[in-house]
Order: C-alpha cells, then sequence, then structure tokens
C-alpha cells in the first residue's frame, strides 16, 4: 500500500484559480487513468487519503482537489460558487493534468460538481462516483417533507452573519452537532477536526464556504442552470448512499433510474450516515473502486 501519511498538498491554477490537491499514484504513472476525488462540507481534501491510497495501489493516478475557497485552496475573487463553476472547475483540472477523459468520485458538494461537469462536458468523464447526493431532479423537483426537514440547515446559513457567528460559536459546537446528527455513532477524532476548524477558522475561508449555500438562490432564476441540472446524465454512474445518512435520506435515492441514461448502479452501505468514506474508509474505498472498474 501506498503511504500517503506524508503527503503535502501542491498547487496548480486552472479555471481562473488557484487550487490545492493531494496527489497519489503508482511508480510508474504515464498510463496511469485519472481519478479526480472531489469532497464536500465541511471536509477537505485530506479526508480522503485511505481512498487516494487504494486508488493508487490499484493502478490509478489519484488527485483530491481541495474545493475552491476550502484552505489552503484560494478564494474565488469573482465570489462564483455556482454549481455550474464547480463544474467548470472540474472539466479545467481534468485539463491541466493532461487527461482527455477522466474519472470522477464526488461526496457532497463534490457529488454535485461531478453531476455538473458530468452534464456540460460528457465527453471529457468516463464515469463518475458520487456519495451522499442522489441526482439534483430528486432533491430540487421531488423532495419528501422528511428531505426539507433533513435541510433545514442550509436555510440557516443563508443569512450572512448569523451564520458565521452560530458557526464559531462554543469551539464549533454547531457544527460538530450537524456532522455527528448525519453519521450517528461516528466520533471524529481530533485530525479531523484540526483539519476543519483550520479552514473555518478563518474568515476569508469560511464566507468562501458559506458561498456555496448562499449562491443556491441566484441558481434558481439561471435557465443554464436549470436545464443541466434536471437533465438525465450521460455518463456511466455509481450512486452511494449510506442506509443511516440523516443529511440526504435514503428514499431520495429511490426511483431516480430514468436519470442516468448511460448506466447507473445505486450501492446502499449499511451501518453508516453521510460521512461514509470517515466512517468505513476501507469498505467506500472498494465500493468506489468497483465503480470505477464498472467502466
Amino acid at each position: 500500500m501506498i503511504d500517503v501519511s506524508t503527503l503535502q498538498p501542491r498547487f496548480i491554477r486552472a479555471n481562473g484559480l488557484e487550487f490545492a490537491y493531494l496527489e497519489a499514484s503508482p511508480q510508474d504513472a504515464t498510463d496511469a487513468p485519472l481519478v479526480l476525488v472531489l469532497h464536500g462540507f465541511p471536509d477537505t481534501a485530506w479526508s480522503f487519503r485511505p481512498l487516494l491510497a487504494e486508488l493508487a495501489a490499484t493502478g490509478y493516478h489519484a488527485v483530491a482537489v481541495f474545493m475552491r475557497g476550502y484552505l489552503p485552496t484560494a478564494p474565488a475573487d469573482d465570489g462564483d460558487y455556482s454549481i455550474l463553476t464547480l463544474g467548470r472547475d472540474v472539466i479545467a483540472l481534468i485539463e491541466h493534468f493532461g487527461a482527455e477523459r477522466a474519472q470522477v468520485v464526488g461526496h457532497d458538494w463534490g457529488a454535485m460538481a461531478a453531476y455538473a461537469a458530468a452534464s456540460m462536458r460528457p465527453d471529457r468523464l468516463r464515469s463518475i462516483v458520487v456519495a451522499g447526493v442522489p441526482h439534483p431532479r430528486r432533491i430540487l423537483l421531488r423532495p419528501s417533507r422528511a428531505q426539507w426537514r433533513a435541510l433545514r440547515y442550509v436555510f440557516r446559513l443563508l443569512f450572512w452573519r448569523s451564520a458565521e457567528r452560530m458557526i464559531v460559536r462554543d469551539d464549533f459546537a454547531w457544527v460538530r452537532d450537524l456532522v455527528q446528527g448525519w453519521s450517528k455513532g461516528w466520533i471524529p477524532d481530533a485530525d479531523y477536526w484540526a483539519q476543519i476548524t483550520a479552514v473555518l477558522s478563518q474568515r476569508k475561508q469560511l464566507h468562501a464556504v458559506l458561498q456555496y449555500y448562499r449562491a443556491i438562490p441566484r441558481q434558481v432564476f439561471r435557465r443554464d442552470a436549470w436545464s443541466y441540472m434536471l437533465q438525465p446524465i450521460q455518463v456511466p454512474a455509481t450512486v452511494i448512499c449510506g442506509l443511516d445518512d440523516g443529511c440526504m435520506l435514503p428514499r431520495s435515492f429511490e426511483d431516480q433510474a430514468h436519470l442516468f441514461g448511460a448506466g447507473y448502479t445505486l450501492v446502499r452501505m449499511n451501518g453508516v450516515g453521510h460521512l461514509m468514506h470517515l466512517q468505513e474508509p476501507a469498505e467506500f474505498a472498494q465500493v468506489v473502486l468497483q465503480g470505477l472498474k464498472r467502466t
């Protein structure tokens, strides 16, 4: 197994922004297929080191990106954190690493970025493996009352200043409660919280992280965003659902096969919640590898 404990961020410029990333690959990486790994809230690329090790050991060129605004990636000067821009980030990163096409693994907001990239440029993606988020159409047009209640935290993050104060209060108690409510029974270690608080304790980074959510209302009125996010995905897709997910409820992943036009597999992981990649990293890595190997 490749040692990822000593990985340090590297930096590139893509889509007008300086991105940090962690990279692992086999010794002879000349022809290794590229896999981009994208995190969500409140994670960072550090959370995917176990997956990077498994991917590299299997022969992939694995790159986990710190999403825009997540330290040490720079905040966006133009304040653009729209879903379509996240998709353009993915395409620009694929181009930077010199791959004609790549496979993309995304969790939470990283899943949304993967969906957007697959919708905008299916010619650049071999497949996607998304975790913790169903097809966007299921969230936007058919959310259940229970799912709306599970997503009520989003509305709290829309309010300027009060959300910032709420997050940093009492040693980030609100974020701690949120994360553990999403994955009940999982107790994050000190290293995990150090990575999270390093981002959220800095004003510019915290502001950037919240812009992901604050961009949502503006996108409701953008025809191009609706067009891309509601159409069927035209690349092979594996969707991973945690059966104890307290953020995206398991029922929200049902009845969506018709929204994937190039092959679709739903994998239900038992005994894990929204942060399944941290609760059961070895099992999660195997599910991801199986999804990648299908194409």
